[in-house]
Parts: structure tokens; C-alpha cells; sequence
């Protein structure tokens, strides 16, 4: 098996024929969590949208492997299969569907896609309960409909225990720092630190340091106008909030 586990090479993209992402190179090993920062319209977001494959955004050029395979030519419910995820800057609403039947309903697709039976009630339920703790979910959200009535926090929370839940080998999330208080922080980055291994990586994209100060990333990475500017460690988060983007060329 190889170290690498999502290479991108020269990634030209966009959407409704505008040029956002011009020539993105990065490479994540197993074990890796890399950090994307970057000013409003650098291409943050068109990144992740294009790693999960949101229909519409084009690539009009460049590779995209993970694990070994085109990512490219994979359904975006291929890439969840195959051990990918997303946690959204804004998760949406699914009124009717309760957080139990949602979360049983992603497992055992999942589980079919592999070739495994069902996840037993019993099993699934004692799975539930115990990621359910990780995040400091209350039994009773289990019964609620996914993110129906749901405060900010609790949106992003309520991500984190899906990813938990699922255990990818390879996370995105997407400004999930994004309208949390210090707390609700904290118990979102416990959630993804514990999730932490040698076998599982991990991009984590934020426009601010104080969520890197609790996932602390082994890469950062400026993203500028939909390039990649810069690549460092944590010292280039240090510079970002002390000098701003415009130090960083």
C-alpha cells in the first residue's frame, strides 16, 4: 500500500465558465492532516467542491489520484465508499429523515459497497452511543431529524459525529470552524484529533489560526487567487495572523 494517499497535479477548475483554481499541486501521505488558508475567493471552497465532486464545477485540467485511483472518474458516491469526507461549511437540512435512520442508511451503503453485510442493530446502536459521547451529542439527538431546528454548533457537531461514525481514511472540512464559540471549537477539534492515525488524513481548510492551535496541521498551505503561494508549517499560520495574507507572496 502506498504512503500517498491523494495527489493533485496541475488542478485547473471552475464553475459557470470562470477559471478558480489555476494550477493546484499537493500531495497528503497517510497520517497527514494539511492545513488550506487563504483570503474569500482564493478557491478554498471550489478545492473541496472538487474533491468531492459537486457536479457543478468543471476540471478543464490536471490529475486528481486517491489511493491509487482517478479521482476524477469517480461518483461522488465512489469517493464516500471509498473513504473520503466531507464536513460542510453550511450542512444542510433533511426534514423526515431522523439522525439514526440517516447515519444506519450511510453505513450499510457503505458496508454493500465493500461486500460486507449489514451492521448488526445491536452493534450499530452500541457504535452510536459511543461516538455520540465523543462529541458531547445527548441521546435524544439521535431522534432528531438531521440538522432540522439545529444551532450553528450544533450543526457542526453533529458533522464531526458522522465522521466519526464512518471513520474515513480521508477527511475534508470546510471552514468547520466557521460561527462556533470557543467551546463548541473545542469539542469539534477533540472530535477530529481523536480520529487521528497513522492511516488516516485529513485537509482542514480555515480562513483563522485558532482552530490550528487545537488540530495543529504537519502542512500549511496559502492559497491565493487559486494558486498555492506558499507551503510551510505552523509558523505560516503564525505569520498569517500577525501580518495578514498580504505577507505571504
Amino acid at each position: 500500500m502506498s504512503d500517498l494517499l491523494l495527489e493533485i497535479k496541475g488542478l485547473h477548475a471552475g464553475i459557470a465558465g470562470k477559471e478558480i483554481l489555476k494550477g493546484i499541486d499537493l500531495s497528503v501521505r497517510r497520517g497527514e492532516i494539511h492545513a488550506v488558508m487563504g483570503p474569500n475567493g482564493a478557491g478554498k471552497s471550489t478545492l473541496s467542491a472538487v474533491l468531492t465532486g459537486r457536479p457543478d464545477y468543471q476540471v478543464t485540467a490536471g490529475t486528481v489520484t486517491f489511493a491509487g485511483r482517478n479521482l476524477l472518474e469517480m461518483a461522488p458516491e465512489e469517493r464516500a465508499w471509498a473513504g473520503m469526507f466531507m464536513s460542510f461549511q453550511y450542512p444542510v437540512e433533511i426534514p423526515g429523515v431522523s439522525i439514526t435512520n440517516f447515519m444506519k442508511a450511510a453505513i450499510n451503503a457503505r458496508r454493500k459497497a465493500q461486500g460486507l453485510p449489514e451492521m448488526k442493530p445491536a452493534e450499530f446502536l452500541k457504535l452510536m452511543k459511543e461516538k455520540m459521547a465523543l462529541v458531547q451529542m445527548k441521546g435524544e439527538f439521535a431522534r432528531r431529524e438531521v440538522n432540522v431546528g439545529f444551532s450553528g454548533g450544533e450543526k457542526k457537531r453533529n458533522e464531526i459525529f458522522q465522521m466519526a461514525m464512518l471513520e474515513p481514511v480521508f477527511s475534508i472540512l470546510d471552514e468547520t470552524d466557521s460561527g462556533l464559540d470557543v467551546d463548541a471549537l473545542k469539542i469539534v477539534a477533540d472530535g477530529v484529533n481523536s480520529l487521528r492515525s497513522p492511516e488516516r488524513s485529513g485537509i482542514v481548510i480555515t480562513h483563522y489560526q485558532r482552530l490550528l492551535q487545537l488540530i495543529v496541521p504537519d502542512v500549511v498551505h496559502v492559497l491565493k487567487d487559486g494558486r498555492i503561494v506558499r507551503t510551510g508549517g505552523i509558523e505560516l499560520v503564525d505569520q498569517i495572523e500577525n501580518e495578514g495574507y498580504d505577507s505571504i507572496a
